[in-house]
């Protein structure tokens, strides 16, 4: 799409090679984000209200993805401690797009998730006998995501919730997607999602000791042992080095992207990424397929141009985009990738250009072996893991589309574990676009210094401000402690 750019980005890599060092943004501005440290897990900070009447049972059956099932967990951790309920232990839903039927204890260990909250909130792992047979749709206790309003506030489910769980005893949310407010919230139940978030959902092992295999085989060097390795690998960070050369002193370094610019983004985006009419007719078959409301809605409501739509920043990055961004920032023709996510939009033809400039590239497929991978090949929630794994154990993290689960989870998992020591690249998509737009007249060192402005205001280190995910920005009482 950007054929001057990207040989302008070309020249410009090569030039780069005789050149030492690398781009300031291996950092992030240390000084100010090593003074927010984590204190989720403050053990003197105990809801008092665990004590009280028990009020019945809450099941949640979530839906989505692996980071949109996390997000679920967590609010359905705060609500069952406002309300004093139990928690039975999640299930989550199988979807026709994800296509995973994962449960909670093939992703998440149960044992260290009942456990580490106990002082906060009761789980157990299923419904008692007497409450088994229960019909919940019929009995009319089964809340689904057309019952609540997105971001519900606290008094939704006091008012609304409460009592249901007072009359029959339990009460089922199915689905729960983004349905507990960020604020106004109690600090004891902001805390307590940090908590959960943080801390409580530990990987299985399974999962734990392929991702450490996986990051190993990425840096090919002797893993390092920070908080963010603690919490991600568990007991499987093994002292022996996986091939290679045993360079302590200038240990491989990676950037992880993760290039959300698979088929379900990009038609659910409605943008034009350059095919014609063949690739709007099969975009729109997927719609119709997959997003049945959404084509209801542009047929009734005359939606935006693609144009108008990539002018307001609303369309995902193109792997060319991405390139054009990373050479932009200084990263070299040389730097190691790890590209996270499922198969891109337009399969090798649109993946070339980026591969050009940075051909060392690699997925979790290039890098485990088959056998590594059979036992987690037909669960995608799975591999999400492993990807998740991998982007947050990287010595930079950025990403096409800040919008995405996955990005906005690992970018606060980041913060939260990283000590202030492991930047994400987050680009403002509305302004990148404006820069793209000049792309056949601007030159290349106005182009640099364009995208590296837009990069480096989203590394400010600043609190959460209202409204804004606690699992993404971190820095925030309940959550995070700044020490000054």
């Amino acid at each position: 799409m950007y054929g001057r750019l990207m040989a302008l980005a070309s020249a410009a890599l090569a030039k780069n090679e005789s050149k030492n060092g690398q781009f300031v943004l291996w950092k992030e501005p240390y000084n100010q984000a090593s003074t927010w440290r984590p204190c989720a897990d403050n053990r003197n900070f105990i809801h008092q209200g665990h004590d009280k009447k028990h009020t019945g049972f809450i099941l949640i059956s979530a839906n989505g993805g692996l980071n949109q099932q996390r997000v679920a967990v967590c609010n359905a951790v705060a609500v069952a401690a406002l309300l004093n309920a139990t928690l039975v232990l999640p299930r989550f839903l199988y979807s026709s797009v994800w296509k995973d039927a994962s449960q909670f204890g093939d992703i998440y260990q149960e044992e260290y998730f009942i456990d580490y909250l106990k002082d906060d909130v009761h789980i157990v792992k299923e419904l008692p006998y007497h409450l088994q047979s229960l019909d919940f749709e019929t009995i009319g206790s089964q809340i689904t995501d057309m019952d609540i309003m997105k971001e519900a506030k606290p008094i939704y489910f006091v008012k609304v919730v409460l009592p249901l769980l007072q009359r029959f005893g339990a009460v089922h949310f199915l689905g729960f997607g983004n349905r507990l407010a960020f604020d106004p919230l109690p600090l004891y139940l902001q805390r307590l999602r940090c908590k959960c978030n943080f801390h409580a959902l530990k990987f299985v092992p399974r999962i734990q000791e392929v991702g450490s295999l996986l990051v190993r085989r990425i840096r090919n060097y002797e893993p390092r042992l920070t908080e963010l390795d603690t919490q991600l690998f568990g007991n499987y960070m093994p002292p022996t080095v996986l091939g290679g050369q045993h360079n302590f002193s200038r240990p491989a370094r990676y950037l992880a992207l993760h290039m959300r610019f698979e088929m379900d983004m990009v038609a659910y985006s409605l943008c034009d990424f350059g095919g014609g009419e063949k690739e709007r007719e099969e975009l729109q078959a997927y719609r119709e397929i997959h997003f049945p409301t959404l084509v209801m809605r542009v047929r009734n409501n005359n939606s935006m141009s693609a144009p108008e739509l990539r002018k307001l920043g609303r369309c995902p990055l193109t792997p060319e985009e991405g390139a054009l961004m990373l050479s932009a920032l200084g990263y070299k023709h040389e730097t190691r990738i790890y590209l996270a996510g499922s198969q891109i939009y337009g399969g090798l033809s649109r993946s070339l250009p980026f591969k050009r400039l940075y051909p060392n590239l690699v997925t979790k497929e290039d890098l485990l072996t088959p056998s590594e991978l059979a036992p987690f090949s037909n669960f995608s929630s799975q591999l999400a893991a492993l990807d998740f794994i991998a982007c947050a154990s990287a010595d930079v993290f950025a990403m096409t589309d800040s919008g995405s689960q996955l990005s906005s989870l690992v970018t606060g998992f980041r913060t939260y574990h990283g000590r202030g020591r492991a930047p994400t690249l987050r680009p403002n998509k509305k302004r990148f676009a404006k820069i793209l737009s000049e792309e056949r007249t601007i030159r290349w060192s106005e182009f640099e210094e364009r995208v590296r402005n837009m990069i480096e205001e989203n590394q400010r280190v600043i609190a959460r401000r209202g409204g804004r995910s606690i699992y993404r920005q971190p820095r925030s009482q309940g959550c995070m402690c700044e020490v000054l």
